[in-house]
Formats: C-alpha cells, sequence, structure tokens
C-alpha cells in the first residue's frame, strides 16, 4: 500500500497550506532563471526584469485567474560589481504554477466551482511540491485574500 494521500488525476501534485487548505498543482512551467541572459551578469536589474517577465507567463496561463509572486531570496556573493552593480543571485529554477481548490464562498456548489491562483516562486532544484517536502514559503500563501472563484467549464475563468 502507499503512503501517499489521495491526489486527483488531473492534478500534478497536492500540497498543504499552513492554513490547512490543500491546493492542487494543476499546471507547472519550470524554467533556469538566468538560462536566456543574453548578456551580463546577475544583478539587481537583471533579476527584476526577470521578475516581471514571470508575471507576464502566469498572467497569460490563465488570464482570469490573479498571480501572487512569492518574493525570491537574492543572495549577494562577494564578487566585483559591474556596471549595474554589486552582483546579485536567485535561486537557479524558475516557477509558475496554476493551483487550484475548494471554493472560498462556502454555499458554493463544490462539485462545479473552484477557487484558483497562479503562483511564482524561485527553488534551487527542478523538483516538484510535495505534501511532505515544499518550500515554507509556497506552504505559506494565504489562499483566502489572494485566489478567486470560478465556475468549472465556463472557459473566462479558472485554471
Amino acid at each position: 500500500m502507499h503512503d501517499r494521500p489521495r491526489v486527483p488525476a488531473l492534478s500534478l501534485t497536492r500540497i498543504v497550506l499552513s492554513c490547512g487548505r490543500s491546493v492542487d498543482l494543476a499546471e507547472l512551467r519550470l524554467a533556469p532563471t538566468y538560462g536566456d541572459m543574453p548578456e551580463g551578469y546577475p544583478c539587481r536589474p537583471v533579476n527584476d526584469r526577470r521578475i516581471q517577465a514571470l508575471l507576464h507567463t502566469a498572467a497569460r496561463m490563465s488570464p482570469s485567474t490573479p498571480v501572487h509572486l512569492i518574493p525570491p531570496p537574492r543572495d549577494h556573493p562577494d564578487q566585483y560589481a559591474g556596471a549595474h552593480g554589486p552582483v546579485e543571485t536567485l535561486p537557479r529554477v524558475a516557477c509558475v504554477g496554476r493551483f487550484s481548490s475548494t471554493p472560498l464562498i462556502p454555499s458554493s456548489d463544490p462539485v462545479t466551482h473552484r477557487s484558483g491562483l497562479t503562483v511564482i516562486w524561485f527553488q534551487p532544484t527542478t523538483r516538484l511540491p510535495d505534501r511532505y517536502d515544499t518550500d515554507p514559503a509556497l506552504r505559506d500563501v494565504d489562499w483566502t485574500p489572494l485566489a478567486r472563484d470560478y465556475e468549472l467549464g465556463y472557459p473566462l475563468y479558472g485554471p
């Protein structure tokens, strides 16, 4: 027998947030943080542009679903500062994940309604978040004020 909690067939994984709410990862896009850096070096302006690009990607994944950025840790290694300031690095993997859960409004039918949120975060590996080993910042997402309810099957809404 498996010790794994039941995960819906259409979900990549299920995690439990700190508030106790279970959320399903419906879609995940991973990219190297600096994989397409044409020139220069990792610094605050480059990192800020990378984060803005991820925000645009997340908004296009599901236009009606709200987007939340988990502020990434910024490391400042002791290296020579270039023309754009000191070296500043982000974790190696940029993640954009579309999550869904039960509806926020208790009176909504849980069979036909869900709540959704697209989350951007950075992590050191390409490992899929899981119930037992998820970054605390991802588990601490405050779902209720950030997510939005949608009706299943309605093309303009939902993940």
